[in-house]
């Protein structure tokens, strides 16, 4: 076969380049890259550029750019892949070269903005950075002074940078005041994999695996789906299998060998089943099970009087699990219960090369979801596929987070408006319902930030949000720091630009592979000009020279922030924001990330010597560095002798203790780290979860689903909508100014199975009215055979929507809509017109084709929090019906009354703290910005 023409012919008379072709430019040639100018083909217009790298921040993977920057104009020309990153290797997803749509977005915000009506009016007048951080701070010094230390919160969705820079500025003001999204995302899986080995996050090692298990549509939208979706690529290209449970056929699942739609909710009962198979037919690791799994407390506390050996366990074990069967799993799940053990056996022969994950999907969605983690992860340690070579370590093993300077110590405080009493094992803050805790009477805010969240359109019940968000009793002072306008922006006080993913400094690191790295987000534009000799004192200067008005960077902020709120240091706040280098003066960004880079990374000084640069400049070079690669059975890892001084060993535990607290455990006689749980084994036992409350969910198991089938009556036209699934170019609430991004995607239908259609009478296009325990939406469908009957599915990604014509939303992206509240507590929402083309500075505003931009189905959804993991429990029951007469697509209705009566229905699933020794919650189990040992405890003996 002769080889294919080129696509252009005049390409056969050009000279092979010297050295090959390659598929980045080289590293060397960064400062200076040369290419010629494509709109002045076929001229030859040479265009010089610097090349600097940087990380995207269009989801949580934090893959490297390279930004072109045109050294004639500084202005960025485009973003690539950064080649040099470990994660990402230099490839993207299509949300990494559209960072360059939100950087020259002609609608952003360049300018901090101030109220000057009444929330939600509209009216907004420019101030200045002085004016905002004046009045900021002086209301936090107020707040700390009068001892209103809860009353001040920062409320941050994806903050793209590790959590532990932001916790020192709030440790140095003394607060417990974290608040995140997390309860909205994945604390169910995170929950799951905790109760094993302590750990919350799972990193599959796909590329070596001989069998991949996902729980998602992980190829195009899963959790670090870019860097996964590599190395699954790799995993199947080496000859591995996969198998896909997912209730829709994504385009993950089309890939898969294995395809299981099960019914949402029964995925831990289809899970337990492939143990129950690998258990009866003895296809499991016996040995590894023996030496990691907490089975000795297992028998001590649940089955005392029995004989306390291995093979009793073993029986114990069998006898446990031989209820899941194939049979059973098929009736909960709809599937076929051959393919069950197919793929039980297709894991036993990968062994300890099975790789897993789950994220948000089933455990997500489900009351009970933390089970589907615990489930999957009991399969992994079943096989031995735990820290191995193809299989799935702990997320701490792959991921690595340098110490910065002058770290405060943790304060006394604890804040209960995040982390309430009645949910003590809630992995991570109870943020979706603060309009509740307010509307209770629970307490009040001095001062709220959001940052990178949009709660008014992410969350459920996001008209609860409008109603808390607007009422000044409440919420006395909000700043939104935003580049964008968003739903939740029109109710603040202040919007403040912050900047984009090219426009701040970050540190990065993420369990992407069986390796630990950082990645070094910077501000590029500052970088270019300083490169050509400019000296700026902070990073909005250089986007003021650059004609980006006075957008800040967030370290930036918070390090200003903090000078204000202490001015003269008696506080004891300022000290923690001067320079190690210069004492007594102000930190610089620049001084921040040297420290860091000269003393917290492994083997960097070492690697920038080597090529004759400080570590900051090597960061600066390259955005990225490799710690170490090929991590593997972390749990193993030899405790060393200094740590071994004045320890003790429990003789029944065989825990290797050192001052009160435990630091490994004899395995055979050796002393190791194992894994961060009370056993320090993996606990198939947690006796946690006993002691608290919830004994019958001690070991892993199936609980049913708030919308399991017993729970829908299809007669009475009773549906389980299942709405948490992403679209690969789209970033929750983060994309709405990226141009590219939604001309690609800009509709969410109703999935909806063709005998449902049939029995409804509706077919593709039709409108229905999906109705849920609160109120309704309308929404077109997409009739499919992707999708299970009985349910129907609508991603979450769309829906944005403004209140004015020209202000308070972005309109590559957003409805115009009409918002009223007809009621008390009673508000609806209809569509004025969808995107147009509008006129502005970039010509292509004018070419837009798309009019549709969605339905916000999350505005209909009550607080549904998982009692156990706290996480919000995404899928519904729905009634669903052709749409009325009156009803317009896009329409929603909300009774926010009713809303509340259902947050406290599910409030009376929960089993309130204290623990035991009047413990707000258990101290070995993680706590995100850790408050100090003496805050776990309730006030008293």
């Amino acid at each position: 076969m002769k080889d294919p023409l080129p696509l252009n012919p005049q390409a056969l008379d050009l000279d092979e380049p010297a050295g090959g072709l390659s598929s980045y430019p080289p590293s060397d040639r960064w400062d200076d890259w040369t290419e010629y100018d494509a709109t002045q083909w076929p001229k030859k217009v040479e265009k010089h550029y610097s090349l600097i790298p940087t990380i995207c921040f269009n989801c949580e993977a934090g893959c490297g750019l390279l930004a072109y920057v045109d050294k004639k104009t500084n202005r960025i020309q485009k973003f690539e892949g950064n080649p040099t990153h470990p994660g990402s290797r230099g490839r993207n997803c299509a949300k990494g070269p559209a960072t360059i749509n939100q950087v020259t977005d002609p609608e952003r915000i360049l300018y901090p903005l101030r109220r000057a009506g009444k929330r939600g009016e509209g009216k907004w007048e420019r101030v200045t950075w002085d004016e905002v951080l004046d009045d900021l701070g002086a209301r936090i010094r107020k707040a700390l002074q009068e001892g209103r230390k809860n009353e001040i919160m920062y409320h941050v969705g994806r903050p793209g940078h590790e959590l532990i820079y932001n916790q020192r500025v709030l440790h140095a003001w003394g607060i417990d005041g974290h608040n995140s999204h997390t309860n909205v995302c994945s604390a169910g899986a995170r929950t799951g994999y905790a109760f094993w080995h302590g750990f919350d996050r799972p990193s599959p090692d796909h590329a070596n695996a001989r069998f991949i298990l996902l729980l998602s549509s992980h190829l195009e939208a899963g959790h670090y789906f870019n860097p996964h979706a590599q190395r699954i690529i790799d995993g199947k290209m080496a000859g591995a299998k996969v198998c896909v449970i997912d209730t829709r056929l994504s385009n993950t699942a089309t890939k898969a060998d294995y395809w299981l739609s099960t019914w949402p909710g029964s995925e831990s009962a289809v899970l337990l089943a492939m143990c129950n198979i690998l258990l009866q037919e003895n296809l499991f690791d016996h040995e590894f099970v023996r030496q990691w799994v907490n089975w000795e407390d297992y028998l001590r506390n649940e089955h005392p009087t029995q004989s306390q050996t291995f093979e009793a366990f073993l029986e114990t074990l069998k006898q446990t699990y031989a209820q899941y069967t194939p049979e059973f799993a098929a009736k909960e799940s709809g599937a076929d219960p051959r393919v069950f053990v197919e793929v039980a056996r297709e894991i036993a022969r990968a062994g300890s090369a099975m790789s897993a994950h789950v994220w948000r999907n089933a455990a997500a969605g489900n009351l009970g979801g933390w089970q589907v983690a615990r489930a999957l992860e009991f399969l992994s340690v079943l096989v031995g596929a735990v820290g191995t070579p193809g299989g799935t370590s702990p997320s701490a093993s792959n991921k690595y987070i340098p110490t910065p300077p002058m770290m405060p110590p943790p304060p006394n405080a604890w804040n209960e408006l995040m982390w309430a009493r009645e949910y003590p094992l809630a992995f991570f803050e109870m943020s979706f319902l603060l309009p509740h805790f307010l509307k209770e009477g629970r307490g009040k805010l001095a001062m709220y930030f959001s940052r990178v969240y949009n709660p008014v359109w992410t969350n459920p019940d996001g008209l609860s949000w409008i109603e808390a968000l607007t009422d000044e009793s409440k919420v006395e002072r909000h700043a939104c720091l935003s580049p964008t306008w968003s739903e939740t922006a029109w109710y603040a006080d202040y919007v403040l630009p912050m900047g984009h993913a090219s426009e701040r400094h970050d540190l990065m690191s993420q369990e992407t592979h069986s390796a630990r790295w950082i990645g070094f987000r910077q501000p590029v534009l500052r970088l270019a000009l300083e490169k050509q000799g400019r000296k700026f004192n902070s990073t909005y200067e250089a986007h003021r020279e650059v004609g980006l008005g006075e957008v800040w960077e967030e370290d930036e902020f918070w390090l200003e922030l903090s000078w204000r709120v202490d001015p003269d240091g008696s506080l004891g706040i300022r000290r923690y924001f001067e320079s190690p280098y210069r004492p007594g003066e102000k930190l610089r960004i620049e001084e921040y990330y040297r420290w860091i880079f000269e003393n917290s990374v492994p083997g960097l000084p070492q690697a920038a010597s080597a090529e004759g640069l400080t570590p900051l400049d090597y960061m600066r070079k390259y955005g990225a560095f490799l710690i170490e690669n090929n991590i593997y059975e972390s749990h193993k890892k030899a405790l060393k002798p200094e740590e071994l001084q004045n320890s003790t060993v429990d003789p029944v535990t065989h825990v290797v203790q050192k001052n009160g607290a435990p630091i490994g455990v004899q395995i055979e006689g050796k002393s190791v780290t194992g894994f961060p749980t009370p056993s320090r084994k993996l606990e198939f036992f947690s006796k946690t979860l006993k002691d608290w409350g919830w004994p019958e969910y001690s070991i892993p198991g199936y609980i049913k689903s708030h919308v399991h089938r017993d729970n829908i009556d299809v007669s009475k036209g009773e549906m389980l909508l299942l709405p948490t699934f992403r679209l690969p170019t789209l970033i929750h609430t983060r994309s709405g100014n990226a141009k590219w991004l939604y001309e690609i995607s800009h509709k969410n239908p109703i999935w909806m199975h063709h005998e449902d259609g049939d029995r409804l009478g509706v077919v593709t296009s039709d409108l229905v009215r999906v109705q849920t325990a609160i109120g309704y939406f309308v929404d077109k469908v997409w009739v499919t055979e992707s999708i299970r009957p009985g349910v129907i599915a609508c991603s979450h990604h769309l829906g944005r929507w403004r209140l004015k014509e020209d202000s308070g939303g972005e309109r590559w992206s957003t409805a115009l809509v009409d918002l009223k509240q007809t009621e008390p507590g009673k508000w609806m929402m209809r569509q004025l017109h969808g995107i147009q083309p509008f006129a502005s500075d970039d010509p292509d505003s004018s070419r837009i084709h798309w009019e549709d931009a969605g339905v916000h189905q999350n505005l209909t959804f009550p607080v549904q929090p998982d009692p156990i993991s706290g996480q919000h429990c995404w899928h519904q029951k729905v009634t669903v019906a052709k749409a009325r007469a009156e009803d317009r697509y896009g329409d929603v209705f909300v009774d926010t009354n009713q809303a509340h009566e259902e947050y406290r229905r599910w409030l009376q699933m929960t089993r309130s703290a204290p623990g035991p020794g009047k413990l707000r919650r258990p101290l070995w189990m993680i706590r995100v910005y850790r408050p100090a040992p003496e805050a776990f405890y309730f006030p008293g003996k």
